[in-house]
């Protein structure tokens, strides 16, 4: 299970989980397109595209940074074709970009709303959209970083518009997994079965300190390098939890993806019961 080679697409890339994927897959041997928006380092995240290229290279794959807002179709579009034509071709898209605000419907800014819903469901769209040509001749995969689709009304009640948005990603990709059947592509999601110690959530809790019961990305990359070395859509329509999946391949041990060893419990995801 190599992605020696292959050519992945990573939206969100310059730090955190896509990040992550990205490294491993580079000491695979693979292709990186690392598209985000952080071109220019920034005072208080660490990581931009360009440290990552860099950090793929030394890994062992090849990169091409691309700035890149993927509320832009336009650009997405243009994105996906100067990849294509630097790599010959493109053999998996991972839609990692994502937006977080946990608020209610009541405090909420609609701006905010369009914020989540542009970054989180609608550029799952449009990215596949415009990485289908490319996929089609490869018959290669779109992994989606979204959840299980739990309608528990818990998941509503204190943040439903982030909830709707990420359950429109998963949405989507029971919807693609059956459209583009015909054409070998695979397609899946991905969520952590617990809370992954990354800036976002940093950002969003306020502090650290939760990160004692966290797990480092490092699962969240392993469990994608599984999906999206499979090959023939033997894993496709699947809304997958990090560590099933890797049970799944066989591994029994995770206690070196903890953040901090001494930790407390770990602290379950949203929508992971």
């Amino acid at each position: 299970m190599s992605l020696s080679g292959k050519t992945l697409f990573i939206s969100g890339a310059s730090r955190g989980i896509g990040r992550e994927i990205a490294l491993k897959a580079a000491a695979d041997g693979a292709n990186i397109v690392i598209a985000a928006k952080s071109a220019e380092a920034h005072a208080k995240l660490e990581g931009t595209i360009h440290s990552v290229a860099a950090e793929v290279e030394a890994a062992g794959g090849k990169a091409l940074a691309l700035q890149l807002d993927v509320r832009d179709e336009e650009a997405v579009k243009a994105a996906m074709a100067k990849a294509a034509e630097h790599f010959g071709g493109i053999d998996a898209l991972v839609n990692n970009a994502g937006a977080i605000k946990l608020v209610g419907v009541e405090h909420l800014p609609p701006k905010r709303f369009d914020l989540l819903f542009q970054i989180n469901t609608r550029a799952v769209m449009v990215c596949s959209q415009a990485a289908l040509p490319y996929l089609k001749q490869s018959k290669g995969h779109i992994l989606n970083l979204s959840p299980p689709l739990n309608m528990d009304s818990k998941w509503f009640a204190q943040h439903g518009p982030y909830t709707v948005t990420k359950y429109g990603m998963s949405m989507l990709t029971l919807g693609m997994s059956e459209e583009f059947a015909k054409y070998g592509i695979s397609v899946n999601s991905l969520w952590p079965k617990t809370m992954i110690a990354t800036a976002a959530i940093e950002f969003e809790l306020g502090s650290r300190e939760a990160f004692k019961r966290a797990r480092v990305p490092a699962i969240m990359a392993d469990a994608a390098h599984a999906i999206l070395a499979s090959s023939g859509r033997a894993i496709t329509g699947r809304l997958l939890i990090d560590e099933d999946i890797l049970r799944e391949q066989g591994q029994s041990e995770f206690e070196h993806y903890r953040f901090d060893p001494a930790g407390g419990p770990l602290i379950q995801d949203l929508f992971v019961e």
